[in-house]
């Protein structure tokens, strides 16, 4: 075939031979028909029916097609193996947005998918800040804070989980001011950066430790999120803090019943080292919560107790605000993204007690017992500033294990449009 495929939107059955197909071809044309309910959805799913039978080029033709239509079919079309080739349709302004998109969706994916041999906590580090170097230019400083300087910082949360590996565990810290001078920041970026997740000594099973090369989800989503805001024009000043590491087991490992005691002064006993994730996040939300910033948004693949709770179509947020919840949902919306509130009150931050010292960095049972995602966020609110807004997204649909009826295996980048979004505000 010489001609890319078009496809095209119909609001139209299919003729009665079809039955009740959803896709309808005729030469080399595609057609999705679109049979009511959840639009995006249909057409997400069309996209991956196209892209199984290997169809890697195609054009998207005719009036139906929208910017959120278009950028439904290219999550659903993408594959951690190839590259695809998808000629937009709409005007410049439209075309122009889907390329950003994609840009920053591809960045985001491309790590999460990458293997965790080929990316160690330093190397995670210094690719994010190349990539939004190259976007932002001089507006762009930052500095990467790696192995014993970590200690010296009095990040130990970070330093902990790293130093069972023979890879240093890193902290970035990049700042985009495109104000000048010493502006205030608006908005401060946290993201979770495990490469890799043995679970430490608290070892997962084989089968559960295979898709963990997606652990650092969090730093690329938050990373490719700043990234697209800055493509899209963002102006305001806004900090991002990735927190990067190994979990891995050795002589150097840290162990369960170690004691942590952060900058902030609270002290934190090891009961789980596959709690390892709000270890590293503490670090970063109170780097963030320095900063003065009035919004402090972190993102991680946290816990399987979201996942179980919200399945693999939102992702759980968290916060002490109703407002910012509310702000959350209806961001998510605008880009197409889907967000479910899970509940956080005060009396989060004591379900995970210990008797050493201030609070445990879960519970000792299994996944952390009930309410598991919660107490995590109970857990982090520890490490954030009382006058800060807070929003915690523990990405449940970050990562497909297995290709599905919306997704190919492996990085999803849901979320990431969500995050530039409240970046926009």
């Amino acid at each position: 075939m010489t001609e890319l495929m078009k496809v095209s939107l119909s609001k139209e059955a299919p003729a009665a031979h079809w039955g009740k197909a959803d896709v309808t071809f005729q030469n080399d044309q595609a057609v999705i028909h679109l049979q009511g309910g959840d639009e995006l959805r249909q057409v997400q799913k069309a996209a991956r029916k196209l892209r199984s039978q290997g169809i890697a080029s195609l054009s998207l033709e005719g009036e139906l097609w929208d910017l959120h239509s278009q950028w439904a079919f290219a999550q659903g079309f993408a594959t951690a193996k190839s590259n695809s080739d998808i000629r937009w349709t709409g005007d410049e302004a439209t075309q122009v947005e889907l390329k950003n998109r994609l840009d920053s969706a591809s960045f985001a994916r491309q790590l999460i998918n990458e293997t965790p041999e080929n990316l160690a906590p330093v190397k995670l580090a210094i690719l994010a800040a190349h990539w939004l170097s190259e976007i932002g230019g001089e507006k762009v400083t930052y500095r990467i804070i790696e192995g014993a300087e970590l200690l010296e910082e009095k990040w130990v949360g970070i330093h902990a989980v790293g130093r069972g590996s023979e890879r240093a565990p890193a902290m970035l810290e990049l700042d985009y001011n495109p104000l000048g001078d010493d502006a205030p920041v608006s908005v401060a970026l946290v993201g979770k950066g495990i490469t890799f997740d043995s679970g430490g000594y608290s070892i997962k099973a084989s089968e559960g430790m295979l898709g963990m090369k997606c652990d650092m989800g969090g730093a690329a989503t938050v990373a490719a999120a700043l990234g697209l805001a800055m493509k899209q024009g963002l102006n305001k000043r806004v900090k991002l803090f990735l927190c990067c590491a190994e979990n891995l087991i050795s002589g150097h490992a840290y162990k369960l019943g170690d004691i942590l005691t952060y900058k902030n002064g609270v002290s934190v006993e090891v009961v789980n080292t596959d709690a390892e994730g709000r270890l590293v996040l503490a670090d970063g939300l109170q780097a963030a919560s320095e900063t003065g910033a009035s919004l402090i948004i972190d993102a991680a693949t946290l816990t399987g107790a979201a996942l179980m709770a919200v399945g693999t179509n939102y992702n759980a947020i968290f916060s002490p605000s109703s407002e910012v919840l509310a702000m959350a949902q209806a961001k998510a919306t605008e880009v197409g993204e889907r967000v479910w509130p899970l509940p956080l009150d005060p009396w989060h931050r004591e379900m995970c007690p210990s008797a050493y010292a201030d609070t445990a960095n879960s519970r000792p049972m299994k996944g952390g017992g009930a309410g598991g995602a919660s107490n995590a966020a109970g857990f982090l609110w520890h490490f954030v500033t009382p006058e800060a807004n807070w929003l915690h997204m523990d990405l449940a649909s970050a990562f497909a294990d297995s290709a599905n009826a919306l997704w190919a295996a492996g990085g999803t980048t849901h979320g990431v449009l969500t995050i530039a979004n409240l970046l926009q505000d």
